[in-house]
């Protein structure tokens, strides 16, 4: 929810305003001039501010030119039965996001202000999103690692300026998002939307609506219009992550919205022109996806446009120095902490180590190791890996509970089991360890009768 400020002289148009937007859960502050806006706006920076073009005193567009000038920032709608092109195109070009027509006589629609804020508010919030990735990008760079800098990293430079849609491959905790980040802010389109929709975390049922948006009344639970992800996208790029999850019902609406650039809500009937360009990642074998009957083939032409793979972290060990003196670095800025190094043994115990969780396990690790060490340098016992000694492969796990004979589903039940319980019950992890999705570990449970965490 948004704080937001209500600017106009009339008492009524106030109340409507701060009452409607309030009902959705908004926390909303009123000011009856210019003057007294600007001032309430000095002690909060309130997320959006609504006013009125034509009140005694500042006019709402002088409003506006105060405010950019003290908040570059600042995200305004201006309402107005009173403007002129020559207006509108002064208020654009000074940053106001939208207008909303007055009827001098009967107001505004009330339907039409919700659905213009929330709106403008989602795309302010994409907008902080990628400021604040374009702010972090470069340091997040390291954690792709020195070895893919000359190969990933010189690919990321060749793709960026087109539109092609680019395939991500590699399993979990390789840095595929990282990469995707990479690829749209140095693009053209890097002042646009960067909007993200983890197609294994939306449930089935969801996941039209979310990429498409729905209208207001189109099912039972849709009480308000629903931006979709590809609208809120729109000019800049979206990112499916996890593409392999999606259904097949929804692949063959992702691949006419691909085919035709255009996208039509649920329950609607306009047709919404899109420009967007569409990223994938996925830590699955698509084309065994679609021996399998799990993916469709045509999509996978149309999205396998330009593959990228990023290898396991266990094919580049040389890189593992460099990234955890970079998480050394980043989680003592965190903590407050002064840890100077790694000791030799520790790092050899780093490098020993399979990483079947890539560069999210150790980050983990490294973290774990700041915490403990503080302000020495991080030794192998901080590490709290296992006594494997470097250079010996860790001793298999012990198969109690596993005998000659057993049934394949029973066996994957103990697995489950077992993993959660080396996962203290986080379901993402232990769904990265399995190599399944949420979605499939989520099933896995309801059919074994397993309590969930």
């Amino acid at each position: 929810m948004a704080d937001i400020l209500v600017v106009d002289d009339e008492s009524l148009i106030r109340d409507l305003i701060t009452t409607s937007l309030g009902r959705l859960g908004h926390r909303m502050k009123a000011a009856r001039s210019g003057m007294e806006a600007l001032e309430l706006y000095e002690q909060t920076r309130f997320d959006l501010v609504i006013s009125d073009f034509k009140m005694p005193g500042l006019t709402g567009l002088e409003m506006a030119e105060k405010l950019f000038a003290a908040d570059p920032s600042a995200c305004i709608i201006l309402m107005t039965a009173f403007g002129t092109i020559e207006t509108a195109v002064r208020a654009m070009k000074l940053g106001v996001v939208d207008f909303i027509e007055k009827d001098a006589e009967k107001g505004f629609r009330v339907e039409m202000l919700e659905h213009t804020v929330s709106q403008v508010l989602q795309l302010a919030s994409l907008k902080k999103e990628n400021k604040r990735l374009k702010e972090t990008l470069s340091e997040r760079y390291k954690i792709v690692g020195a070895s893919l800098m000359n190969g990933l990293m010189k690919t990321v430079e060749e793709v960026a300026g087109s539109n092609s849609t680019v395939m991500i491959t590699g399993e979990s905790g390789t840095g595929k998002e990282m990469l995707a980040q990479a690829i749209h802010s140095k693009s053209r389109r890097s002042a646009l939307p960067f909007v993200k929709i983890n197609c294994a975390a939306i449930p089935e049922s969801l996941i039209e609506s979310e990429l498409f948006g729905h209208e207001k009344g189109a099912y039972t639970g849709a009480i308000k219009t629903r931006v979709g992800k590809f609208e809120l996208a729109n000019g800049g790029t979206l990112l499916l992550d996890e593409i392999g999850e999606m259904p097949i019902y929804a692949q063959s609406k992702l691949l006419r919205v691909l085919q035709e650039r255009e996208i039509t809500k649920i329950g609607g009937s306009d047709e919404i022109a899109i420009d967007v360009r569409i990223i994938c990642t996925t830590n699955r074998n698509l084309q065994e996806e679609i021996k399998k009957g799990n993916f469709r083939e045509d999509l996978y032409y149309r999205l396998n446009v330009i593959p990228m793979e990023v290898p396991p972290l266990r094919e580049r060990m040389e890189d593992i120095e460099a990234l955890t003196h970079h998480f050394i670095a980043k989680y003592n800025k965190e903590n407050g902490f002064t840890v100077m190094g790694i000791k030799p043994e520790a790092m050899a115990r780093l490098k020993a180590h399979p990483w079947p969780g890539n560069i999210r396990e150790l980050e983990n690790v490294v973290q774990r190791a700041v915490v403990f060490a503080k302000s020495q340098d991080v030794t192998a016992d901080h590490l709290r890996l296992d006594n494997t000694n470097p250079g010996q492969k860790p001793a298999a796990a012990p198969d109690a509970g596993l005998t000659a004979g057993m049934s394949v589903a029973e066996a994957e039940r103990i697995l489950i089991i077992r993993t959660l319980d080396a996962c203290s019950d986080n379901r993402t992890r232990a769904a990265e360890m399995l190599n399944i999705s949420i979605r499939t570990l989520r099933n896995k449970l309801h059919e074994y009768k397993l309590q969930e965490p």
